[in-house]
């Protein structure tokens, strides 16, 4: 996938894997029970945006639809110096995802147990990222309150989604649709990267 990871950010990635798969038999975080497709369907899909993230500017993000916290918790722990906020309404996942933030110490990680309608932020961010949370359309409609004025829609999607991207209304805009590799993982991927048209 040509990421680099530290030592210490193995470790972390390896310590959250072992922390959903133990979580998940109660919690039921993810119908995936084994933990080697939770290594690929969820790990390793979740990295799979790590070198384009890495290229973009701003330091600010926020995951929709967070669930167990993917793709958050992961690239909060390869980009340390950048802040991730999770969002998601369901209780029991947040509180799995407050346990990680505190046995992983990751201080920048931010845990919101609400809806996206109800979460309005002070500042807002540079980025919204989704994985499988909605369609394009539904997507940019629900959070285009969250993201600053230079800010990018970032879904994560399975085959390129052709049919979502042709009823986006007219004043979104794409700007890259990336295709994504996930070693052992059938099937396509796709990161497409969205902004808003600047009202003069």
């Amino acid at each position: 996938m040509g990421v680099e990871l530290t030592d210490a950010a193995q470790v972390k990635l390896v310590d959250y894997l072992s922390l959903f798969a133990k979580w998940n038999k109660a919690y039921n975080l993810s119908a995936i029970r084994d933990p080697e497709q939770m290594l690929t369907k969820h790990l390793l899909d979740s990295l799979s945006i790590v070198n384009i993230l890495a290229k973009l500017p701003g330091n600010r993000y926020i995951d929709v639809g967070t669930g167990g916290g993917l793709p958050g918790i992961p690239l909060s722990i390869v980009f340390p110096d950048k802040h991730f906020t999770l969002l998601d309404s369901a209780g029991k996942k947040m509180r799995f995802l407050f346990q990680v933030k505190q046995a992983l110490q990751l201080e920048n990680v931010q845990v919101e147990n609400r809806r996206v309608e109800s979460f309005n932020p002070e500042t807002g961010y540079d980025g919204v990222l989704s994985r499988a949370f909605a369609s394009l359309s539904d997507m940019v409609e629900a959070t285009h309150h969250l993201l600053n004025s230079e800010g990018r829609f970032m879904a994560m999607k399975g085959v390129f989604p052709t049919d979502e991207l042709s009823v986006l209304a007219k004043h979104y805009i794409v700007e890259t649709c990336h295709s994504l590799d996930v070693p052992g993982l059938e099937g396509e991927r796709h990161m497409v990267l969205i902004r808003q048209e600047k009202i003069q």
